[in-house]
């Protein structure tokens, strides 16, 4: 028999200054039987620090043609293409054709991921953002998580707050051009 995905509960404060986004989301996260939760709250943290009306999450490790994080307008047509981890450059290469806005989000080192994708094609590289953070900053939000979480998420002046189940944590935002 095979194992199914556990969902997550996140019941979320969004303070994003930086943006003007202020919201109160609450999120049911399926995490799929092969996926970390270093993962998992990489994709929440993307979809919070993405916000906007149409955001959501894609089919994800289960489904192959779309991202993690998906945004799309009233029409239904994609608005941002939000990858998590170390995709391949052609995955992101997809994205960046399909959608206004590409991203990457990654709990990896981001040198790494940027390098496994030198001398590839992707389509408008210098548009598309890898985003990072500290090291040990996603574990650690990870360590945190629960089924049910409680979680405050604040940006301000590129610096993220999070406050998970009760432990205070802080990183940089790093953000630089895939290409």
């Amino acid at each position: 028999m095979a194992i199914g995905a556990t969902v997550h509960t996140f019941e979320v404060q969004l303070s994003d200054v930086d943006r003007g986004v202020y919201e109160e989301l609450s999120l049911k996260v399926a995490q799929h039987p092969s996926e970390t939760t270093a993962f998992m709250v990489t994709r929440v943290l993307a979809l919070c620090l993405e916000h906007e009306e149409g955001i959501g999450f894609g089919d994800g490790v289960a489904g192959g043609d779309e991202p993690a994080v998906v945004a799309r307008d009233l029409t239904g047509a994609l608005t941002a293409w939000i990858e998590i981890g170390a995709p391949e450059a052609e995955r992101v290469h997809r994205g960046s054709m399909a959608a206004e806005r590409t991203a990457v989000y990654t709990h990896r080192d981001p040198d790494r991921v940027a390098g496994r994708w030198a001398g590839k094609r992707i389509h408008r590289a210098g548009e598309v953002r890898l985003v990072s953070f500290d090291a040990g900053f996603v574990d650690a939000v990870a360590a945190a998580v629960a089924r049910r979480t409680s979680m405050s998420v604040s940006r301000t002046e590129g610096t993220l707050y999070v406050e998970v189940n009760g432990t205070s944590l802080s990183s940089a935002v790093h953000e630089r051009a895939a290409g």
